[in-house]
């Protein structure tokens, strides 16, 4: 593989790893084997440290592709525990708010999830990248800042009740650029009525890039030390 004119990379995230500390490891073990100082690499669709799956990442000129990828559809399997809220829609941050159930069925969780189907307006989490100020969000909140993210325009092009296990529900969503699984479960749990935070999220497709193609990220390195003899 030829690294420095360009070569494209599936790799499954791990969990707890950011996407930076992904790119920033790969980065420095090829400029190690390659005896570069210097080697351009990104990746299309950041993960959140607690989400896991699909990550595509390119070097040299194939960086020139990752905007295309990054258009390109997801897909993605989140549990959502509901009943609770979290101000980082996720385990990041502890719960502040509990809110009744006993009202919530099967049934009701499915005729929901059909709301959610086709152009949708959402609300990214506070606890983001998006930018407010030239400041990212998530730098607000972490400061105990308060700050006003508008909507944004998406697609939810299918969404699916996988497992009901009350109160955690399991969902498979598949969506386009931009759409915050996070703020998902938040949207959701409100829509019942009730409350909801993200408890697990594995991407497993980015256009027609599936989990099966993935190299394990864990073994980044190894798999790099392989390669390049």
């Amino acid at each position: 593989m030829d690294f420095i004119s360009g070569e494209v990379l599936y790799i499954n995230k791990p969990l707890n790893w950011t996407s930076f500390t992904l790119v920033r490891r790969l980065r420095n073990k090829l400029c190690r084997k390659l005896g570069v100082k210097k080697l351009k690499v990104g990746h299309a669709g950041t993960l959140d440290p607690l989400a896991t799956g699909v990550m595509i990442i390119c070097t040299g000129k194939k960086t020139k592709l990752i905007e295309t990828f990054q258009y390109q559809t997801k897909e993605y399997i989140a549990t959502i525990k509901l009943g609770e809220t979290t101000p980082s829609f996720d385990l990041e941050t502890e719960i502040d708010g509990t809110y009744p159930t006993e009202h919530i069925t099967k049934e009701l969780v499915e005729k929901t999830l059909v709301q959610f189907i086709g152009e949708i307006q959402q609300v990214p989490p506070t606890y983001s990248a998006c930018k407010v100020d030239g400041k990212r969000a998530y730098e607000f909140a972490r400061e105990g800042q308060d700050v006003e993210l508008k909507p944004k325009l998406l697609a939810i092009d299918e969404i699916e009740l996988l497992d009901y296990a009350f109160p955690q529900v399991k969902i498979r969503v598949v969506c386009s650029k931009g759409t915050y699984i996070r703020a998902l479960a938040r949207d959701i749990g409100l829509a019942l009525g009730s409350g909801g935070h993200l408890t697990a999220l594995e991407r497993t497709r980015i256009g027609d890039v599936t989990l099966d193609q993935c190299i394990d990220g864990a073994q980044i390195e190894e798999f790099v030390e392989a390669l390049i003899l």
